[in-house]
């Protein structure tokens, strides 16, 4: 048998339902003898007789009526299918799988994603926390919250806020070792090296004339998540840098201490990074929560 055209079953069920070739030509926008030729070949390619044709009236034969059946449940259940993928395209719905680093997964990510459930009852929400840098296409992740500065990628990007990077130290390390002056200063003392940064011991500093500053620290520790620098530096181990919305309460609260006064570091960013041109409207929908929220922090 022939490789059927599935789309001729659509002609043959609107055929019948018209009672006419004229009546079907009309409902499907072309002529009569192109409606009779998509018939002829399907019953061609089908190696069966579906109507029996006379100049007045058309009729099906026993097999014409058995696959009419099956036709019209075919043809049901694509326009039902065709109907949820509109749906997808104008609702959020189905899973939203986001990716996040363990130090603003829990406490930006999930809160918003909480909010952006109550708001799509129909979206189910996954967050995976790591701090590795994951496939979104192999691991089939929407999309991912990225801090930072992103490198050269063939993924689409949107920036959602920016971030301060602060130096900073505890209380109880800098009554042992002092405060550094100015940023040269640092090469003396010990640093915590944050591993997932492009380059986690050379900072480049910029006063308040405009002018850089750049030194190489000395690690006595490393880690490779923020969280992980951030307890090293509490303890007293040694100096780092962390973002802002990380060290904001120790610093209100006399936890650590801001170093080098007059001294700052570039500006990062957070990003949704996703893959695709044209997102999914759930990616869209939950981008703008992100950006509205974190617009109000």
């Amino acid at each position: 048998m022939a490789e059927v055209n599935l789309n001729r079953l659509a002609i043959f069920v609107t055929l019948v339902r018209a009672g006419s070739f004229t009546a079907a030509a009309e409902q499907l926008g072309t002529t009569k003898a192109m409606v009779s030729q998509h018939l002829a070949r399907l019953e061609d390619e089908l190696g069966v007789q579906l109507l029996v044709r006379s100049t007045r009236r058309m009729s099906l034969t026993d097999a014409g009526e058995r696959f009419h059946e099956d036709c019209v449940r075919i043809v049901a259940d694509a326009e039902a299918a065709i109907a949820q993928v509109g749906e997808c395209r104008d609702s959020p719905m189905g899973v939203l799988r986001v990716a996040a680093a363990e130090d603003h997964g829990p406490s930006i990510v999930a809160p918003a994603l909480a909010e952006f459930a109550r708001h799509y009852p129909r979206v189910r929400v996954d967050l995976v926390i790591g701090d590795r840098l994951v496939d979104l296409i192999a691991e089939r992740i929407d999309l991912s919250i990225r801090i930072g500065w992103l490198r050269d990628s063939s993924l689409r990007a949107a920036k959602l806020a920016g971030f301060r990077q602060c130096l900073v130290a505890a209380p109880d390390y800098l009554a042992r070792h002092g405060a550094p002056r100015v940023p040269a200063d640092l090469a003396e003392h010990a640093w915590i090296a944050l591993t997932v940064l492009s380059s986690p011991t050379r900072w480049t500093f910029t006063d308040e004339s405009g002018a850089d500053h750049s030194v190489q620290t000395r690690p006595v520790a490393s880690a490779n998540g923020t969280l992980a620098a951030h307890a090293f530096v509490l303890a007293g181990l040694g100096v780092s840098v962390l973002p802002d919305y990380v060290v904001e309460d120790d610093l209100a609260n006399g936890r650590l201490v801001a170093l080098l006064p007059g001294h700052e570091l570039p500006d990062g960013g957070v990003y949704a990074v996703y893959p695709g041109k044209h997102p999914p409207v759930k990616v869209r929908a939950f981008i703008d929560l992100l950006k509205q929220r974190l617009g109000r922090s």
